[in-house]
């Protein structure tokens, strides 16, 4: 007769196998055997990627996955990377020379996407626990997944989060079907709405703002500000009016996101008031020998100001001037301060003195500017020579700052900017410059941590400190680097002073730099389609 298998919660058999059966009965106090039919039991359950529930209809088949199939290489590589990650926690980490796999998902899924193959259907669950794990694989790790994986993540509330990014799997109106795309609106899930308002705006962002003006003062004030944000995507000088009336909302988050959205519109009668007052503020200074800047901040942030988004209570430690001052010159045209110091170019402007100790502030407002505004003009000027010392440069020397500068760069005189950095400054301050330039990285830049690193090496440097830019180089360097550094994976003597066992840990370091960077060419040739 066969025994009936009595459910308990994992944590329960888990308690049960550390104690013994003998002393925690489980499972029907079925003995040893019960335990571990019930222990069978939930791996089905898991395998099938269903929690336990009662008997319920039976759900719909899951939709069809056009897409073609992995290789059958590379579909082992997803399974252990996979396997990988749930061994180790996710946690990934340094473990000798082994590559470390948990870090290699991301670069995964994005070629994978790119080929356009769809997931194997029976690492779906392992995929979904990846991304409900770890939030920077979710986008890719979705779009692998596909409507299957929707289909199958609506099954499971611990998965929940797939719906949340989504249709819930289905498809969007046309956009030039106003009936499907007013009753969507009215009648959505908020990720709907957003998607569909994104789709309409795309195909007509007049019409994206008649319908957002519909609902517009009903709105929760979160999901007006995520309404409002969108706008980000195709923002034009149409969406100027929408944006004025924004300034007056009861929220002060959408006031001071649509004052933003409005000072990237340089032509906008908002980038004029905000220009008239910065002017008033920072001007020549005639009186000396040479040009300079005079600055004379605001005495009072009056109710106009106040209403064009200028926040009047300045954060613990600034003072309300100053505070305000960096206000209005972030939200000014940077065309603006040419035409106001004679026709200088924008180096020539950030070049001049600044009177009165306000040169970081000012300097920090037209960083601030920049980013907004998407100038590289600007963004060259501020930056400054690579080479020069981060002290004496002529714009931030926060590196924050000087990576979103970077960013605004094309990618090719981006990567050769740090490249140059580093050339002449070393590992220590770069490694935030890093994370902006795109991947692999092109020659000159990998060229130039990998000098810097055998340079630290051979200088004896406390090898633990680098582990940040080694990982990064193990993501990004170009995989067809591998043969060239293979005489780095040596040990050599170690130099006086050096850190006990230094040479050792960068022999390794190395060595696990070469091992990843080929199993990253295999993982790439394992995803061409034959």
């Amino acid at each position: 007769m066969p025994r009936t298998i009595t459910p308990a919660p994992w944590e329960e058999l888990v308690t049960t196998a550390l104690l013994g059966t003998d002393r925690r009965p489980a499972a029907g106090d079925s003995g040893p055997a019960g335990l571990l039919d019930a222990a069978a039991l939930h791996t089905v359950r898991r395998r099938a990627g269903l929690l336990p529930a009662a008997p319920a209809t039976r759900p719909a088949p899951a939709p069809v996955d056009p897409r073609p199939p992995l290789p059958p290489a590379a579909r082992r590589r997803l399974a252990q990377l996979l396997a990988d990650r749930s061994a180790s926690g996710g946690s990934g980490g340094r473990r000798g020379t082994a590559p470390d796999l948990t870090e290699l998902i991301p670069q995964w899924l994005a070629t994978a996407n790119q080929r356009g193959f769809r997931a194997p259907a029976a690492l779906l669950p392992a995929l979904l626990d990846a991304a409900r794990a770890r939030t920077d694989l979710r986008p890719q790790a979705l779009a692998f997944a596909g409507p299957r994986g929707l289909w199958l993540a609506g099954l499971n509330p611990e998965w929940k989060f797939a719906l949340r990014g989504s249709s819930g799997g289905s498809s969007l109106p046309d956009p030039t079907d106003p009936e499907a795309v007013t009753r969507l609106w009215e009648e959505g899930l908020f990720a709907e709405r957003v998607a569909l308002l994104g789709a309409v705006r795309a195909h007509d962002p007049s019409a994206a703002l008649a319908l957002l003006a519909t609902t517009w003062a009903t709105e929760r004030a979160e999901d007006r500000l995520m309404f409002l944000d969108s706008l980000r995507t195709g923002l034009s000088a149409v969406d100027e009016p929408f944006l004025e009336q924004a300034l007056s909302d009861r929220s002060r988050n959408v006031r001071s996101t649509a004052a933003e959205l409005l000072s990237a519109l340089p032509e906008s009668a908002f980038a004029g008031r905000m220009a008239a007052r910065a002017l008033s503020c920072v001007s020549p200074d005639l009186t000396g020998d040479e040009a300079s800047i005079a600055v004379e901040a605001p005495h009072e942030c009056d109710a106009a100001m106040e209403r064009d988004g200028v926040v009047a209570a300045p954060p613990s430690g600034r003072g309300e001037r100053s505070w305000w001052l960096g206000q209005l010159v972030e939200a000014t045209p940077l065309a603006t301060w040419p035409a106001r110091f004679a026709g200088r170019s924008a180096r020539e402007v950030v070049g001049l003195p600044v009177a009165d100790g306000w040169a970081e502030e000012l300097h920090a407002a037209w960083c601030r500017a920049t980013v907004r505004q998407r100038d590289p003009e600007w963004a060259r000027a501020l930056l400054g020579a690579p080479s020069a010392p981060p002290s004496n440069g002529p714009g931030t020397t926060s590196l924050a700052e000087r990576s979103k500068l970077l960013g605004i760069l094309p990618a090719a005189e981006r990567a050769g900017w740090v490249a140059d950095f580093i050339a002449a400054h070393g590992l220590s301050e770069a490694f935030q410059l890093l994370g902006v330039c795109p991947t692999p990285w092109a020659e000159p830049l990998g060229r130039a941590v990998v000098d810097a690193l055998d340079i630290a090496r051979d200088a004896g440097s406390y090898p633990w400190s680098f582990s940040g830019v080694m990982g990064l180089a193990e993501r990004c360097l170009n995989p067809a680097e591998a043969d060239r550094l293979e005489v780095l994976t040596t040990t050599p003597d170690e130099p006086e002073n050096a850190s006990p066992g230094a040479n050792g840990y960068w022999s390794e370091a190395f060595q696990r730099l070469v091992s990843t960077l080929r199993l990253r060419a295999a993982m790439d040739s394992e995803l061409t389609p034959a």
